[in-house]
C-alpha cells in the first residue's frame, strides 16, 4: 500500500521576504573595465562571427580579454576608474539628499 503523499507547501508561505523596489533615482553602479571592453568589442566580435550566439560571443570576448596585455587594457581600466569616481560622487550626493 502506497504512503500518503505529503502536502505540498507553497514557497510564498515558507517565510521568504519580498524584494523591495529599487529607487529609480538611485545612482547607477560603476561599470568594470571588462564591461567597457565588452561594450566596445561586442559588435566587432559579432561581425567576425555572424553565426555565434549570445553565449558564444561572451565566451569569445572573455578569451580576447584574457589574451590582452596590460597596455591594451589600460584605456578600459582608465574608463572604469573614471566611472567609479562618478558613481561615488553620485552616491554621496544621493545620500546627502535624504
Amino acid at each position: 500500500m502506497p504512503k500518503d503523499p505529503k502536502p505540498k507547501v507553497s514557497s510564498v508561505a515558507s517565510g521568504r521576504k519580498t524584494k523591495s523596489k529599487k529607487d529609480p533615482a538611485a545612482p547607477k553602479r560603476p561599470l568594470s573595465a571588462y564591461m567597457f571592453f565588452s561594450q566596445d568589442w561586442r559588435e566587432r566580435i559579432k561581425a567576425e562571427n555572424p553565426d555565434a550566439g549570445f553565449g558564444d560571443v561572451g565566451r569569445l570576448l572573455g578569451t580576447k580579454w584574457k589574451e590582452m596585455n596590460d597596455d591594451e587594457k589600460k584605456p578600459y581600466l582608465d574608463m572604469a576608474e573614471k566611472d567609479k569616481a562618478r558613481a561615488e560622487a553620485e552616491k554621496a550626493a544621493y545620500a546627502n539628499k535624504d
